[in-house]
């Protein structure tokens, strides 16, 4: 069933929808989760909460992409879990958020607008990079992908995937000053 059929059926809401969600993203987002959290069980219950946020917004929501945006809420429930669970361990999720704010402003110092304008940016720039370094950047920064899977994936040595990891930060943290964004 098509995406768009999809979220016509949530907005009619019918339970067919949740269904035809776990049916087509289901695998997707098992995914995700189990690569922030290595649970199948904390796998199965974000899962279950995706599809009861979906549900209770869409609508108002109208989502141009649905696997964008269970991807999204699947991310955000899974690493709220992992933060809960690990608070004081530390894990991969840990090792890419620091990675990560040496190139990105903090986000409780901005207001809305603010992030909607670093979110554009961040697409902007993503949309410039070759495919294969956006691959590995999203893998790592979106997926928590740890370096030595990503480098197994590329056939790349480690270092190699580290240290093109540290110049695409780089250039993002460029373009995110000269677009005047505050770090």
């Amino acid at each position: 069933m098509e995406d768009k059929r999809i979220i016509e059926l949530f907005f009619e809401r019918s339970e067919t929808a949740i269904a035809e969600s776990e049916r087509k993203y289901g695998k997707y987002l098992r995914y995700i989760a189990f690569s922030i959290l290595g649970n199948e069980s904390d796998c199965e219950e974000i899962e279950n909460d995706i599809y009861l946020r979906a549900w209770n917004s869409i609508p108002p929501e109208n989502p141009c992409s649905l696997k964008g945006y269970l991807a999204a809420l699947c991310r955000n429930l899974a690493c709220n879990r992992y933060k809960a669970k690990n608070a004081e361990k530390r894990r991969e999720p840990e090792l890419v958020l620091e990675e990560l704010a040496e190139c990105l402003p903090d986000p409780s110092s901005h207001d809305l607008a603010d992030r909607f304008t670093l979110r554009a940016a961040i697409e902007n720039f993503l949309r410039s990079l070759p495919r294969r370094d956006r691959v590995i950047f999203l893998q790592r920064y979106f997926y928590n992908c740890p370096i030595r899977d990503i480098a197994e994936r590329h056939k790349m040595k480690e270092s190699a995937v580290t240290m093109l990891l540290f110049r695409t930060r780089s250039k993002l943290k460029d373009k995110l000053t000269k677009e005047g964004i505050d770090l």
